[in-house]
């Protein structure tokens, strides 16, 4: 069944391929980014089933203008699938607050912006599905990655919270925790190094740049193989809350679940105990 679905970040790589295999699949697609004319290009140019609008989800005017575009070319929106993101890495103390801003501003207050303009015309159709790519490190947090995976951190808060907000006007959400995957977050202008330089984590830092950079076009996951299976979630009748999306993904998120459970179970002895004590009030 065809569905007009919003992407948010389709000028480049995994953006493109959801929005690639979405009309490849006979959906009514938005595709979105900062730069319209660029997402046009990549995506081939005009198509019947396609509309390019221009859409930097940092500005909630772009979101609204986006969202009442699709709804005067389509109609409704079934779909939105918050992609847009970037990656400011570097040990917490060499990351400016400038950039630490700037990091939430694209991957937390972005995908809600666009979730914000969106939501009003799902609840008015009574139906609706947001997705939003998260990652791994909104489920582990990694030397190096301290910003975003802050950042990705709140995106999972946030989704989990905003499911019950929204079931009660049938719509799904789904929180997407992806591995790596071979898209283009780790090219410059995706990929933001630390601004500031302390002496201290010189040694370390020069040496994990330059091991991130070494992992660009090498990532084991397949963004169409991604892309496919985001597909396959939007026409569940009971979509997936959650998607943990590759092999690498599932192993750090089991690591990460047995790790919860043995921490709750040694807090137990400790944590257990601090109730207030009525009988003695």
């Amino acid at each position: 069944m065809s569905k007009v679905i919003l992407v948010t970040g389709a000028g480049r790589g995994l953006g493109t391929d959801i929005a690639r295999e979405a009309l490849a699949a006979g959906h009514q697609v938005v595709a979105t980014g900062r730069r319209p004319e660029e997402v046009e290009k990549t995506l081939g140019g005009p198509q019947d089933n396609l509309l390019v609008t221009k859409l930097d989800v940092t500005s909630l005017d772009d979101a609204e203008a986006a969202a009442q575009a699709a709804v005067d070319r389509f109609g409704r929106i079934d779909v939105l699938i918050n992609n847009a993101g970037n990656l400011f890495t570097g040990y917490f103390e060499e990351i400016s607050p400038a950039q630490m801003r700037r990091q939430f501003e694209t991957n937390i207050f972005g995908p809600m912006n666009v979730t914000r303009a969106v939501l009003p015309i799902m609840r008015k159709q009574r139906a609706g599905h947001v997705i939003t790519i998260t990652s791994t490190a909104g489920l582990v947090g990694m030397e190096f990655t301290s910003a975003y995976a802050a950042s990705k951190f709140a995106a999972e808060g946030w989704m989990e919270s905003l499911r019950y907000d929204v079931e009660p006007y049938n719509i799904h959400t789904t929180i997407v925790e992806p591995g790596y995957f071979r898209t283009e977050l780790l090219v410059d202008g995706s990929t933001n190094w630390p601004e500031l330089s302390i002496d201290d984590y010189a040694p370390r830092t020069a040496p994990r740049i330059e091991g991130m950079k070494s992992m660009n076009g090498k990532q084991p996951g397949d963004p169409a193989k991604l892309a496919r299976a985001l597909l396959t979630i939007a026409r569940q009748e009971k979509p997936l809350l959650r998607f943990v999306a590759g092999a690498d993904a599932i192993e750090a998120a089991e690591a990460k679940a047995k790790e919860l459970l043995a921490q709750a179970e040694a807090s137990r002895e400790l944590g257990d105990s601090l109730a207030y004590d009525d009988a003695h009030a």
